[in-house]
């Protein structure tokens, strides 16, 4: 049988694991107050409706997801689709947390650290910003890797198709990674001379800017980027505190 963790404790363990400070487009940590003890956690990367009801149906005391409930610009009344998701929060009694760039940035269980160390990246260093604090990582190849080779890599990390454009040099030795929206990134990559660029989108000007500044761009979608972390994060809880974690995937192409 599993353990058992106080919500509390919980809360402040990732408040301070993942170092939960910096400005963000919406709040981190815990969002919708469930159950005080959790024996279950179902992780997932984008709060909805169907992630919350498979939750409970699974029986969880709590959920951790990427992108959670609450963003700037969004009306701020229960009504409508987020009256059904809360409701399915509060009708299986579970908490919702949510963590996201500090989620990005973390160079244990981040996003993009765990992305890089499966691409095959060594010597890992933040990189990117956002309000003075880094989103992504960057790092060697030990061996330099052909633009067929690193796109094969991001379709075995991602598990879908990446879009690339291939205009850079054919011998890759340094790659930025940035999961999610990051395409204004992509002008970091090129201003530190990095050889490739990987993040979750793609941007109309992105095409001809990679060709005029021959540096390869790949987006392995905004979803599929963002998989890594919350997983990894929620191996770290299970082994941590002995409770039951399950990661539960909605599937989004975007």
């Amino acid at each position: 049988m599993a353990n058992t963790v106080s919500r509390d404790a919980l809360v402040s363990h990732l408040d301070q694991y993942l170092d939960s400070r910096g400005k963000d487009y919406g709040p981190n940590g815990l969002q919708v107050e469930g159950r005080e003890e959790i024996q279950k956690v179902v992780t997932g990367v984008s709060a909805c409706q169907e992630l919350f009801a498979r939750a409970r149906e699974a029986g969880a005391d709590a959920v951790l997801v990427h992108h959670g409930l609450f963003w700037e610009g969004m009306p701020r009344t229960l009504t409508g689709f987020q009256y059904r998701r809360v409701a399915e929060l509060i009708r299986g009694e579970m908490s919702l947390l949510a963590y996201h760039l500090p989620l990005d940035r973390h160079m244990e269980v981040g996003n993009n650290a765990v992305a890089g160390r499966q691409l095959g990246l060594r010597r890992l260093e933040p990189f990117g910003e956002h309000d003075g604090l880094p989103v992504g990582v960057k790092g060697l190849f030990p061996e330099p890797v052909s633009p067929e080779e690193l796109v094969e890599r991001c379709r075995r990390v991602y598990g879908q198709e990446p879009l690339a454009y291939l205009s850079g040099p054919e011998a890759i030795s340094t790659l930025g990674v940035i999961s999610g929206g990051g395409q204004r990134e992509f002008y970091s990559a090129i201003g530190e001379g990095l050889d490739a660029y990987i993040t979750g989108e793609v941007t109309e000007w992105v095409m001809n800017v990679a060709k005029e500044t021959r540096t390869h761009y790949l987006a392995g979608g905004h979803y599929a980027t963002e998989r890594l972390g919350v997983r990894a994060l929620g191996e770290h809880l299970a082994e941590r505190f002995g409770i039951e974690v399950e990661f539960i995937d909605v599937p989004n192409p975007a």
